[in-house]
């Protein structure tokens, strides 16, 4: 008799842990956009959950210079100063170096710039033709990451992913897999990464181009521009688009 209650409820027992590896799943699914990074604080992220704002419109190119001509001036051919020989040319303290393929605690696969801070997509962007939509005070909280030739040292990086875009002010940006990258300077030390699911447009971005979404906390608002930056304050949590 026992045999026959064994046999009669061995093809249950499967079914039982089917239920509670599909419920342990479930567990982590809703777990998942709790998680936040070591040290999290609301306030970090501007304690804001709303939706994303609208997209937001590249800033034009910078005008000619204006200013009435001295008709007493001496020739212009013969007092102007040269034209620099390329107007994009970014200043070698602020070309990105390097791009890193690594590992952060929680996130997991991020890529790195050379000082060890991790890198961004924006949603508002374009990656088929590549474009970027960051500029002007978007551009002091999410600051691009430059180039000159287009060639930063990789390292788990492919470097068929890499490539460049140009802004608005002339200057290149590098891509991977078309994404403008950047950084975030609500992050204060390497491997951290508090830009993730800013206004639900910013994401961490992996080495080989697409969203991060290890880890997600809730939608929040960027830090304001840093201050001295014009009409910027400094405050956390500010209403910004970007």
């Amino acid at each position: 008799m026992a045999r026959g209650i064994d046999q009669l409820e061995d093809p249950v027992l499967p079914e039982k842990r089917k239920l509670m590896v599909a419920g342990a799943a479930l567990a982590a699914l809703v777990a998942l956009p709790g998680c936040a990074p070591t040290g999290y604080n609301a306030a970090d992220y501007g304690n804001a959950a709303e939706p994303a704002a609208a997209d937001v419109a590249a800033t034009p190119g910078a005008a000619a210079t204006d200013g009435a001509v001295d008709p007493n001036a001496a020739d212009p051919a013969s007092t102007a100063e040269p034209a620099p020989a390329d107007t994009g040319k970014v200043a070698d303290n602020k070309v990105t170096k390097s791009l890193t393929g690594t590992s952060v605690p929680k996130m997991g696969q991020v890529v790195e710039n050379a000082k060890g801070f991790v890198t961004y997509r924006f949603d508002s962007d374009g990656d088929n033709p590549s474009k970027s939509n960051c500029d002007g005070d978007c551009a002091k909280v999410w600051p691009p990451l430059l180039t000159n030739d287009g060639k930063p040292t990789l390292k788990g990086v492919d470097s068929k992913l890499v490539g460049t875009v140009t802004r608005s002010d002339g200057t290149k940006q590098l891509t991977l897999k078309g994404w403008p990258l950047y950084t975030y300077v609500g992050d204060k030390k390497p491997g951290e990464w508090k830009g993730q699911n800013v206004n639900g447009k910013w994401f961490v971005i992996t080495p080989t181009g697409t969203k991060n979404l290890t880890c997600l906390p809730k939608i929040s608002k960027p830090v304001a521009p840093p201050a001295g930056a014009s009409g910027s304050s400094g405050d956390s949590g500010s209403d910004y688009s970007y």
